[in-house]
């Protein structure tokens, strides 16, 4: 028999801080915060955990946590690597926590002060010690520093064969902008984005325009994973994970993998949307919602093809007939993404899926039973799809 993760996990509570630009407080006290929130939503005590997981590039140590907010003895912890590519990786690790039984509440969190403590956007910095620096070295010294010179460089090419325009790139950023004017806890809430308005602002690095790229933000968010006989008899009932998966691409490197055939398609999403559908035994067709990773707005084009929700190249289209708007094909980034609601490395986005199939989004679609979460593009990464009890 073939064992697989299919529903053998649900999640049982979200929370999050406010988000902001300048939190006043510790990574650790937003971590706190988060947690405490989640464990609120789920109806459990501190005590009931056993298990934590976050990105390793969570700067506050599960047990610093776990002693604050006052959770006993741990029987599973770990952390995912990648950055954005960690957001449903994290994921990955608490279903397998829970299935196994090596672990039956796990709590999953995330908190950085993206704005007011370490920007991404300042580059990489010379105190970075990781092997990434050696291939980093052939790129730096022609000014590609930042993800967004990375990502800038894939764009070029893929806009080049495909035909996609800045403007198909500025319909992702003022549809996520559309639905975070109706989200009170979005930095752009009730501040609607125009095409002339992404069009004209300054350009970060060619062809990425400011809009096209996501915010840097103080915050935190957490999530409780359970053992779906667990779930249904808490405060919130659960959300099933249908499926999750995992995938690194053959000549991956993290985010400047150039060297490979073509620089326009993202393999590795390729292998974790064959992964989730397997499990899951669903396909493109049955998605109803979606929270797509979109750090950059092209990289919600390149995952569009990925999941086979269009042909390669035509993403273009998709977004151009409103695919991702409330009334499109599939809605998505519901919250208003990274590029409009906050930067949470993606976790933000996990706790909106959970909303999705509850049926609380404040940009509800009509139908809810099958939602896809994915994570970062460039990198190592991760998805999942979600679904009612």
């Amino acid at each position: 028999m073939t064992r697989t993760l299919r529903d053998a996990a649900a999640i049982a509570g979200i929370g999050q801080t406010e988000f902001s630009k300048s939190s006043g407080r510790s990574e650790l006290q937003l971590a706190c915060e988060a947690v405490k929130s989640a464990l609120d939503d789920a109806g459990l005590s501190p005590r009931d955990v056993d298990g934590m997981t976050t990105f390793t590039l969570d700067t506050t140590d599960e047990i610093e946590v776990a002693r604050a907010v006052g959770i006993g003895d741990l029987r599973f912890f770990s952390r995912t690597p990648h950055g954005g590519g960690a957001a449903i990786g994290v994921m990955h690790q608490a279903a397998m926590a829970v299935a196994t039984g090596s672990a039956e509440v796990v709590v999953v969190y995330r908190a950085l002060n993206g704005r007011s403590g370490q920007r991404y956007s300042q580059g990489v910095a010379s105190d970075v010690v990781t092997s990434d620096l050696i291939h980093w070295s052939w790129y730096l010294p022609y000014g590609l520093l930042t993800p967004a010179s990375w990502v800038a460089m894939f764009t070029q090419r893929y806009l080049h064969e495909t035909g996609t325009t800045s403007e198909d790139l500025a319909r992702v950023a003022i549809s996520t902008r559309r639905h975070a004017v109706n989200n009170p806890n979005a930095f752009f809430h009730g501040r609607p984005l125009t095409m002339d308005e992404h069009q004209s602002s300054r350009m970060i690095v060619a062809p990425l325009h400011l809009y096209d790229c996501c915010q840097e933000t103080d915050g935190g968010c957490a999530c409780i994973v359970t053992t779906p006989e667990r779930a249904r008899d808490l405060r919130r009932g659960g959300v099933l994970i249908r499926a999750v998966a995992q995938a690194a691409g053959a000549e991956q490197e993290v985010m400047t993998s150039f060297y490979r055939p073509s620089l326009t398609r993202v393999p590795e999403m390729e292998v974790v949307a064959k992964q989730v559908y397997a499990m899951s035994g669903l396909g493109p067709r049955d998605l109803d919602a979606a929270v797509i990773y979109d750090a950059f707005t092209p990289i919600v084009l390149w995952q569009l093809e990925a999941f086979g929700l269009c042909k390669w190249g035509e993403a273009k289209d998709f977004v151009r007939d409103g695919g991702l708007d409330l009334g499109g094909r599939l809605p998505a980034n519901t919250h208003g993404g990274q590029l409009s609601e906050a930067y949470i490395h993606g976790m933000n986005g996990v706790n909106e899926g959970v909303r999705l199939v509850r049926g609380t989004s404040l940009n509800q679609p009509a139908r809810n039973d099958h939602v896809l979460v994915t994570a970062g593009v460039g990198v190592p990464t991760s998805a999942m799809i979600l679904g009612k009890m």
